[in-house]
């Protein structure tokens, strides 16, 4: 394995702005399913088990491809691997745009999940292009940006499908995605390969994950159904457990494997995992949870909105997530990663404890949701920045792949848990779930939160810029 040295060539504004624009696009493009599944399921005549399908392919995708991407972008450079990953995920967008049925569609879903490995390699090339204060922050940025495009892509879709039509929610941010990633193209320049050898893919280990995470989404899925069923879940858990035992064994033997656990095993890389896994699990709940209770019929305790007025009530939580990245950066820089997580966690438990006490106003939970936002993603940049710039220059892609990973995970954990809280929380005969139910996720997901504080204390204060 060989490194190659070279005087970094160093960006401006636009190339920054360049990877902001397709951390936007990319954020909208993976958002617009969970919205509009309703809409889907009805045009497309899907059933409810082919709607789950159909909302977790491109996450489970995504998990997969992250590492992957990342590691490529260690050893063959970042602009390089980009370019080709954001060709399939446009490819992924236009297929899933023209789908006249589930099966195209899902094929465009798979594709499209290839747009989580655009992060590291965007946090690659600002490392390689940036000096390291500025490069927190631009890291800060593209991030806060990622979060931004997913809640735009979360408000626009449903009104962008109703008046015009499911195949436009698709098409529009897959069009300023090819636009954006012929700009970073232009702009960005290339990077030197900072390792090079002759390994190839772990196809092994990247089966035996993509095993585990499909068990894995099942048991959450299924859990509510079979939890009378013991040898049922007792054999989904054996499974599970049966697959994450083989992967580890290969990827502890592999030359070159698809997951370093060398990686993992630094304390600042597995402490950023378990902080981002955690916290992603209490932001989940209230990402879940708020809209469902903005639904509720206002006969009861929810107040009966539509989707265009849920879409107007997140809009200051969107506010508060794009405004997290650059905030979290700058904060990372002059305070360190674990103040700035600390401060985060904080505010996240309290927001969510305080949704559960207080929720019988519309503003309650406006500015609950937008406070948890806030919080979400100044917890996520701290970890991305104080990952990305306490590994070798050579490693930032696996390193901030991990994280990224381990989001997907727990935000898919904290989504089903907070769905199986509400189906057990629902009354025979009805449909509605009992306010009970509501109060107990967002106490769950508070109570989870807060168990980071933990991590957070055995974590270096990091440098600071």
């Amino acid at each position: 394995m060989t490194t190659t040295q070279s005087s970094p060539i160093v960006i401006g504004k636009a190339a920054v702005g360049a990877l902001g624009l397709l951390a936007v696009a990319t954020g909208a493009l993976e958002s617009v399913v969970t919205p509009t599944l309703p809409l889907l399921q009805r045009e497309l005549g899907m059933s409810p088990a082919e709607g789950a399908l159909l909302s977790i392919v491109l996450l489970i995708t995504g998990a997969l491809i992250t590492p992957i991407a990342g590691k490529f972008g260690d050893r063959y450079g970042g602009k390089r691997v980009l370019f080709r990953l954001m060709a399939v995920v446009c490819l992924g967008g236009l297929v899933s745009a023209l789908a006249p049925n589930l099966p195209v569609l899902l094929i465009g879903q798979v594709l499209q999940g290839a747009m989580v490995g655009a992060l590291p390699l965007s946090f690659i090339l600002v490392r390689k292009h940036l000096p390291a204060g500025e490069s927190k922050v631009a890291i800060g940025v593209v991030s806060g940006l990622f979060v931004g495009g997913g809640m735009v892509g979360t408000l626009s879709a449903g009104p962008v499908a109703e008046q015009l039509s499911r195949h436009w929610m698709f098409a529009l941010p897959t069009i300023v995605v090819i636009v954006a990633t012929l700009l970073v193209n232009r702009l960005m320049p290339h990077d030197p390969p900072g390792r090079s050898d002759d390994a190839g893919i772990d196809w092994p280990g990247l089966a035996l994950l993509s095993a585990t995470l499909v068990t894995l989404m099942l048991l959450l899925a299924l859990a509510p159904k079979i939890a009378s069923q013991p040898l049922v879940l007792g054999a989904l858990i054996v499974l599970l457990a049966a697959f994450v035992a083989g992967w580890v064994a290969v990827e502890r033997r592999v030359a070159s494997p698809m997951i370093d656990l060398r990686m993992l095993a630094r304390p600042v890389v597995w402490k950023s995992c378990v902080l981002t896994f955690v916290i992603c699990i209490g932001t989940s709940g209230a990402v879940y949870l708020v809209p469902q209770l903005f639904a509720v019929s206002a006969s009861g305790y929810g107040f009966g909105a539509s989707a265009t007025q849920i879409g107007f009530f997140l809009l200051p939580g969107a506010v508060a997530a794009s405004l997290a990245g650059p905030i979290g950066g700058i904060g990372s820089r002059r305070f360190g990663s674990r103040a700035v997580a600390a401060i985060g966690i904080v505010m996240m438990a309290v927001s969510l404890i305080a949704l559960a006490a207080v929720h019988s106003e519309i503003w309650h939970l406006v500015v609950g949701k937008a406070l948890i936002g806030l919080a979400n993603g100044l917890c996520v940049t701290a970890m991305m920045t104080g990952t990305a710039t306490s590994v070798d220059s050579g490693d930032t892609g696996i390193a901030t792949s991990l994280v990224l990973v381990t989001r997907v995970l727990g935000f898919a954990v904290g989504v089903q848990v907070s769905g199986a809280i509400l189906t057990a929380g629902t009354p025979l005969g009805t449909k509605i779930p009992a306010e009970s139910a509501f109060v107990t996720g967002f106490v769950i997901a508070g109570a989870v939160t807060a168990l980071a504080l933990l991590v957070t204390r055995t974590m270096g204060k990091g440098v600071k810029e």
